[in-house]
């Protein structure tokens, strides 16, 4: 049985609070309020209201400025909610002065993410994954969770020793449970190394892409599984790998946790092991959400935590997922403003990413089968490439096969 430390604010109401810096735009703080409330949603929490300021930077005492810290205040006692989720990892010292003065339950977008992680996490290898990654956020803001003391110790000498031999010893407690649960992990990782070997030399092919995006979709349909997904935030956790076969090829199509942006360290650290299909694949399916507003940014965010993950580059096919659901406002003939993503055409799209991914692209819809043959046509060669090279003696078959298609 896991330990996990799940939020008590299931079903509440929650206002939502983000900053736009010289990092963060105005429209992408409010891209990235809107996961915020995607997010809370998923964990069954009731987003009301978003506030938002300007600032150079967070203030490193209460995140946002004073003033708004009081305006947030009072439109959560005037409309009785008690809970505040910040769209960055709050610091122990924020986390610590905003709840004595809001007086209300605090979250921050990665206990949030953390939050969903546990209540997703189905197996015991995702679980421990995820018992670990919640220690690790947990230790270092042990002091906010013994602040009652300060009430009961009234400033007394004594009291406060009491305060620190009960903190010191619930820290000894969670350090000895990480190093617990990294054994733990180093034990499973093993079994799951050998067996990735006892797989034989079959060429492996991963799904990879933001979360949501339809990856598991794309999984059942290529594999005729029934993988779960569901139109949620981290509806798959573990990796799930499947033997697949188009035409006469077989390889191993793996479906991996989907990524998102300002990613946890610790779930990073702690899920590295999950993602070891990724790092041992020969070639990466990205699945990209194209009818996503931002779904260019979303790329991005993706390719830089495979980068964390594995620092070499691997063959990957672009795939533009939910074409049925892209839609784009046509410019007027007499209009001279540039084109921009909300005015661009799928076609338009199309062409400019052929060219940019060297036709190493497609755009299909995994939910009404669109472009799905010409999908496996895509996989299948880049497959028999890697194949080839990596068993030439066996070419012959694929001369054979490709000669009876014909």
């Amino acid at each position: 049985m896991k330990d996990f430390i799940i939020s008590e604010s299931k079903n509440e109401q929650a206002v939502l609070v983000g900053l736009i810096t010289q990092y963060q735009t105005e429209d992408q703080v409010k891209e990235y309020l809107a996961e915020l409330a995607f997010l809370a949603e998923t964990a069954s929490i009731v987003p009301v209201k978003n506030f938002t300021q300007k600032l150079d930077k967070p203030n490193p005492v209460t995140f946002v400025g004073t003033g708004r810290l009081q305006e947030i205040k009072q439109y959560m006692e005037d409309n009785e909610i008690g809970l505040v989720i910040f769209d960055d990892e709050l610091s122990p010292k924020q986390i610590r002065n905003i709840e004595k003065e809001l007086q209300v339950k605090i979250l921050d977008r990665t206990s949030l993410i953390l939050d969903i992680f546990a209540m997703r996490a189905q197996t015991a290898y995702a679980k421990t994954q995820v018992e670990l990654a919640q220690y690790q956020y947990l230790l270092p803001r042990l002091t906010r969770l013994w602040t009652h003391l300060d009430r009961q110790r009234g400033g007394g000498v004594m009291m406060r020793g009491v305060g620190e031999t009960q903190l010191e010893t619930d820290r000894r407690i969670i350090l000895n449970k990480i190093a617990f649960l990294k054994e733990e992990l180093k034990s499973i990782d093993k079994q799951m190394a050998s067996q990735r070997k006892n797989r034989g030399k079959m060429v492996r092919v991963a799904l990879v892409g933001y979360t949501n995006v339809g990856k598991s979709s794309l999984m059942n349909l290529l594999s005729k599984s029934e993988v779960f997904a569901e139109n949620k935030l981290f509806a798959t956790l573990d990796t799930t790998v499947r033997k697949v076969i188009i035409y006469n090829l077989p390889f191993l199509l793996s479906d991996t946790v989907g990524f998102i942006r300002k990613l946890p360290t610790h779930l990073v650290e702690s899920f590295k092991s999950t993602l070891d299909e990724v790092r041992e694949a020969d070639l990466l399916l990205h699945v990209v959400d194209i009818s996503h507003p931002n779904f260019e940014e979303q790329i991005e965010v993706v390719k830089s935590t495979l980068l964390d993950i594995d620092k070499k580059e691997k063959p990957t096919i672009l795939i533009f997922n939910k074409v049925d659901a892209f839609t784009y406002k046509p410019k007027d003939e007499d209009d001279l403003t540039p084109v921009t993503k909300e005015n661009i055409s799928l076609e338009e799209l199309e062409r400019s990413w052929m060219n940019k991914m060297h036709n190493d692209c497609i755009f299909i819809s995994a939910k009404n089968k669109i472009n799905i043959d010409e999908l496996k046509e895509k996989i299948y060669n880049r497959v028999k490439e890697i194949h080839i090279e990596r068993y030439p003696y066996n070419d012959f078959l694929f001369q054979k096969y490709d000669e009876e298609t014909e």
